[in-house]
Formats: C-alpha cells, sequence, structure tokens
C-alpha cells in the first residue's frame, strides 16, 4: 500500500487517541507551513529595506533621506526610528544629559517593537519542532499497543497479522518527524535572519544617536517626522 492508503487504513482502524494524534500533527503541520511562508515572505521584504538604509544616509538631505526610507523600508523596521529621531531634533531648550537619557529610551522602545515583529511565530516553529517527534512517537506507542492486544485476544501469534499494524503505527513517528524537521530548520534561519537584521538596527539607532548628540539634525525641517 502507498502512504496515503496506509494513513486512510490507519485513520480507519484507529480508535479516538489516534485520530486526535493525527489530527494534532496535521494542525501542527498547517501552523507550521503558514509560519514559515509567512516569515519567508517576510524576511525577503527585510533585506529589502536593510539596503535601503545606506541610501538614507546617502540622501541629499534628511528629508530625502527620510522619503527614501518609508518607500523601501516595506516591513517598517528603519522608518520608525528615523521618524522618531527627527521628532527628537525639533526639541529646543535641551540638557546634554536629559537629551543623551531621552534619545536612548525613545530609540530603544522603538527597536524593542520591532524585535517584537521580527520573532514573531518563532516560538511556534519552536514549539512545533520540540514536540512533533513525540506526538508521533505516542500515535505509534499506542498503535502497536493495539496491535499487541489484537494478538494477545486472538491467541496466535501471526507475523503476517502483526506486521501490518505495526508498521502502521511507525508510521507516526515518521509523520512526527516530516512535521518537526521542516519547523526546526525554519527556526534556525529566521532566527540567523532575524540576528543579522537586529545587528543592522542597533547601528542604524547607534548612527541616529551619535548624530542628535552632535547636534547635526538641529536643522531638520519640522514636520518631516510626520
Amino acid at each position: 500500500m502507498n502512504q496515503e492508503s496506509v494513513l486512510l487504513h490507519y485513520w480507519a482502524q484507529g480508535d479516538t487517541v489516534s485520530r486526535l494524534v493525527m489530527a494534532a500533527l496535521l494542525l501542527m503541520s498547517l501552523m507550521s507551513w503558514y509560519f514559515i511562508l509567512a516569515k519567508s515572505w517576510s524576511t525577503q521584504r527585510a533585506r529589502g529595506s536593510s539596503a535601503a538604509v545606506n541610501a538614507f544616509w546617502d540622501a541629499p538631505s534628511y528629508a530625502d533621506g527620510l522619503a527614501l526610507l518609508r518607500a523601501a523600508d516595506t516591513e517598517k523596521l528603519y522608518a520608525p526610528l528615523a521618524q522618531q529621531a527627527a521628532k527628537l531634533a525639533q526639541m529646543q531648550d535641551r540638557d546634554a544629559a536629559g537629551y543623551s537619557s531621552l534619545t536612548t529610551r525613545t530609540l530603544r522602545r522603538e527597536i524593542d517593537q520591532v524585535v517584537t515583529r521580527l520573532e514573531a511565530g518563532l516560538t511556534v516553529l519552536a514549539s512545533i519542532g520540540a514536540t512533533a517527534p513525540f506526538v508521533g512517537l505516542l500515535g505509534t506507542v499506542w498503535g502497536i499497543y493495539h496491535a499487541l492486544t489484537a494478538v494477545s485476544l486472538a491467541g496466535t501469534m501471526q507475523l503476517d497479522k502483526v506486521a501490518g499494524p505495526v508498521g502502521e503505527a511507525l508510521i507516526m513517528t515518521a509523520l512526527g518527524l516530516t512535521v518537526a524537521i521542516p519547523a526546526v530548520l525554519a527556526y534556525n534561519a529566521f532566527n540567523r535572519t532575524n540576528r543579522l537584521c537586529m545587528a543592522t538596527l542597533d547601528a542604524f539607532a547607534h548612527d541616529l544617536q551619535a548624530y542628535l548628540q552632535a547636534g547635526v539634525w538641529q536643522t531638520v525641517p519640522a514636520g518631516s517626522e510626520t
């Protein structure tokens, strides 16, 4: 029998626990691939946003740079920091110590919000990658238990009668691994991408803070932060 037939047969012969295990694995798989596809699309857009940082610094004026950043930063990773920097640049009568603390808090708050969005879904992928094999193993153990119970009730031990049900039960372990492996690989890939993105984000915030504290942007035109 092919795998689809085996699964259908396992579903037909299984009890409530067996079917719950299969349903749980199916739900895990759907959730995993939803986040994998969504995060893949988001990651591609984030890479384009990172490239816009250089264009921001190379722009002839702050307003032009912010306009370029807004247009290219479709994931809104860097534009919110630049907009907050523009608001801070418009502040008047500021003392050095208080202004430094304010800029640090403001930019850090924006970074925390971006990081929260970047890490959305990673906990789900990690949880699926960690638990799916054990859920599949539960289905295997339960299926083998039923196969051995059937042999015990029949009173005879025939290999052809045991091999089929045991093989079907082992399919649950394979399904658990099939669900877990893509989730683990995707989690590691997205985690690495996020670290690179956050490094660029921290560097961008540091540069913004340095310019603000140096008073370079005191000439930022009013309204450019909107």
